[in-house]
């Protein structure tokens, strides 16, 4: 019978870009998912942004948004580039919905009736200038161990001492660099210092829903028999804060760890809602279907004990299994900014494109345990092009065109496949490992082991076996030697054999690879004129005589340059230099006063051609120029605007309730997806423009003189929306 299956990821943040360490765990948990759907599961894959907390309230403040503006721009970078990497979420939602909320307050008002909720009064840090108590980690001082300077409020990143904010020596806000005070506030804790609590997770935690290592972790959290190490969980945060507000308890509202793994459930139920699936089938307690969260070891302490003991005094099921991963290095050290190795997934996209290519070099390093995972850049382009178009490719380049071209693209007859897959007579390594072996039997005999090892989650162990197979088949061809055959007009009936021997090959090893490489395999089953290829489809091949279309180039060398490129653009973006003070700008204001003209500016240009630089306009008074009202603006959006040879749709942010749309014509020369965000200049008072498209409510700002190009304006660091021009 088919499984039911729910698994999950764990919610990425909403203050920052996906980067190649995050894909880790999304690209192993969607060759997971797309393997149980291949074998016929009933299996659904939720995710979601997560979305509340205090650093998304500040960062939003910083850029003059709204939090709700903020956290919907970086959804949308978010869910582009799981896209591109081809991560197939059936629903991928926010923490910051209605279903969200609703299981929030759920949960809470059960756990609260249940007597394990407590209000108790604490003493922590509070910003006299912003007004707001201070997370640890916006605190900062001298660590009280080895007086190491603006340590974090909860660990010294010198010695790596932990400790209390309290214990900071000199401690200032790292939002306004005040002085913090100590004040008392009520907070709402989970009691998971409790018996029933205690009970419940030292059982839970030795079921086997966690693995070997992250179970002998949890029993040193927990501590041993009679002893109890758990200490209460402070569930609550103070105004202002972004989020949900606790019922009955103005002011104060829920820590975002307590919301974002109940985004797992509030994504479901939209996609319960779309689909008609029945929620509780899945999370009532009794369920007969399957749980699975896949998470970075970073994490496992609210995974395995927060999470199932809120669900299992909740009256919901918990999870069937954890599956936690290691951390990624990149050449053997940790992600660097200053190494150009804390890489982005839109910086990998631009620079690389082809993101199967890191799919499959993920999947040959992951096992199923926590170990780290090692990103080794000159590994990663020799294993690509050694086992994606070395081994893989080059079988159905070498044997397509003479199909094509000699048989009018039909593979042989079964009865003809039989004697030509045969490796009897065939020398080498193929012989002594399978003597009188149908090759392609060979390789169906594996179907049942690489499933086993795709289960576990052991993907290194399945791509290997996969490495074996394709030597295999790269061997037989080396053997039957098809470009010899094709000399002898005698050998007709043969070539058409092992070529189609090859090709039924071919299509055999892409179903075992088809988790890791889905668009590859869409490409392959255009190709071979097939439908969607499901597991047991490896059991058969394909009949007498089909037609496969003409064969086309299906993946091309990663050259090393691409790898060089991105590392190198990483460097320049992080290493610019910082903000220049007032009193810098000044001396460079007046550098630029007396600079010949040829000297101003970038110094790498050639001298700029009088004839370059259109006339100066006719003189215009002060009180002229004030009726143009200038105002800085942010790119929510920018889109194309279908049927527009020119123009791009811009939705800006300039201060006001409501954001303004322009059509600018810029198509030419930028990329919607690189506007958005960006700050830039507009005039906010030019009367609307009724367009073909739409209406336009204003005109961003930018130059352009007699040589090409076109170059919108964008105003210095610390400027907001809604700021005049003056």
């Amino acid at each position: 019978m088919p499984r039911k299956i729910l698994v999950t990821s764990a919610l990425p943040y909403a203050n920052g870009s996906i980067h190649l360490g995050h894909l880790v765990e999304y690209i192993q948990t969607d060759i997971w998912v797309r393997f149980q759907k291949m074998r016929g599961n009933t299996c659904h894959y939720v995710c979601a942004d997560d979305t509340h907390g205090t650093p998304i309230m500040l960062r939003a403040e910083k850029e003059g948004v709204t939090p709700e503006q903020l956290i919907a721009r970086v959804w949308l970078e978010h869910f582009d580039d799981f896209r591109a990497f081809h991560v197939a979420f059936d629903n991928y939602g926010s923490t910051n919905s209605g279903e969200t909320r609703d299981f929030a307050e759920g949960i809470y008002r059960t756990l609260k009736a249940s007597d394990l909720i407590a209000v108790r009064s604490i003493e922590q840090y509070y910003d006299p200038l912003k007004h707001m108590f201070l997370p640890d980690r916006f605190i900062k001082g001298e660590c009280p161990k080895c007086g190491a300077k603006d340590q974090y409020g909860d660990n010294c990143e010198v010695c790596g001492a932990a400790y209390a904010p309290t214990d900071l020596k000199h401690p200032y806000s790292a939002v306004s660099g005040a002085v913090p005070e100590l004040r008392q506030s009520n907070h709402h804790f989970f009691r998971l210092s409790s018996p029933t609590c205690q009970q419940f997770l030292r059982e839970w935690t030795r079921s086997g829903s966690l693995q070997p290592e992250a179970s002998n972790k949890m029993q040193e959290w927990l501590g041993a028999e009679g002893e109890n190490k758990l200490t209460d969980w402070d569930i609550s945060r103070d105004a202002p804060y972004f989020g949900f507000e606790i019922p009955d308890a103005p002011g104060k509202y829920f820590y975002v760890w307590l919301d974002a793994p109940v985004g797992y459930m509030g994504s479901f139920k939209q996609l319960c809602k779309n689909r008609g699936i029945a929620f509780d089938d899945y999370w009532k307690q009794g369920s007969d279907a399957e749980l699975y969260h896949f998470i970075g070891k970073d994490i496992l302490y609210f995974h395995a004990l927060f999470w199932p003991a809120m669900l299992q005094h909740a009256g919901f099921r918990t999870p069937t299994k954890l599956f936690a991963h290691g951390f990624l290095t990149v050449n053997g050290e940790k992600m660097s900014k200053s190494r150009g190795t804390f890489i982005t997934a839109s910086s990998y996209i631009e620079h690389v494109k082809n993101t199967e290519y890191l799919r499959y070099y993920y999947a040959a390093k992951l096992n199923g345990s926590m170990e780290d995972l090692d990103l080794n850049l000159d590994d990663f382009v020799a294993r690509v092009n050694s086992d994606l178009i070395g081994k893989y490719i080059n079988i159905a380049s070498r044997s397509a065109g003479f199909i094509s071209k000699r048989f009018e693209g039909k593979l042989a007859d079964h009865a003809l496949l039989a004697k030509c897959a045969s490796t009897s007579g065939l020398a080498g390594k193929l012989v002594e490992d399978f003597p009188n072996k149908n090759l392609l039997e060979v390789l169906q005999d594996s179907a049942e082991q690489i499933a086993e090892m795709y289960e576990a989650r052991d993907y290194s162990r399945a791509t290997r076996t996969v490495g074996t197979l394709l030597d295999l088949i790269n061997a037989y061809v080396d053997a039957t030697k098809p470009w010899e055959l094709a000399k002898d007009p005698s050998n007709v009936q043969w070539l058409q054999g092992v070529c189609s021997v090859a090709l039924q090959a071919f299509r055999i090893i892409t179903i075992y690879l088809k988790p890791v490489l889905p668009q590859l395999a869409k490409d392959i089953q255009a190709f071979l004129n097939v439908g969607e290829l499901h597991w047991q489809d490896a059991l058969t091949l394909l009949p007498d005589g089909h037609a496969i279309n003409a064969y086309q180039h299906l993946m091309t060398r990663l050259d090393p340059k691409c790898i060089e490129a991105m590392v190198e653009a990483n460097k320049q973006s992080l290493q610019l230099a910082p903000p220049p003070t007032s009193q810098q700008r000044h001396a460079e204001h007046q550098q630029h006063v007396v600079a010949p003209a040829a000297e101003i500016g970038d110094a790498t240009l050639p001298l700029k051609k009088a004839s370059m630089i259109a006339p100066i306009a006719e003189t215009i008074s002060i009180d002229e120029f004030n009726k143009v009202d200038l105002r800085v603006a942010r790119i929510l959006m920018a889109e194309h605007v279908e049927g527009a040879e020119k123009l791009l749709k811009l939705t800006l942010d300039i201060g006001e309730a409501q954001p303004r749309t322009v059509f600018a014509g810029i198509k030419s020369v930028y990329d919607p997806e690189k506007l958005k965000g960006r700050m830039t200049v507009m005039v906010a008072n030019l009367a609307p423009r009724k367009m073909k498209f739409g209406l336009s409510e204003g005109m961003v700002l930018a130059a352009s003189g007699e040589a090409p190009g076109l170059f919108i304006l964008s105003p210095d660091a610390g400027a907001q929306p809604g700021m005049r021009i003056k």
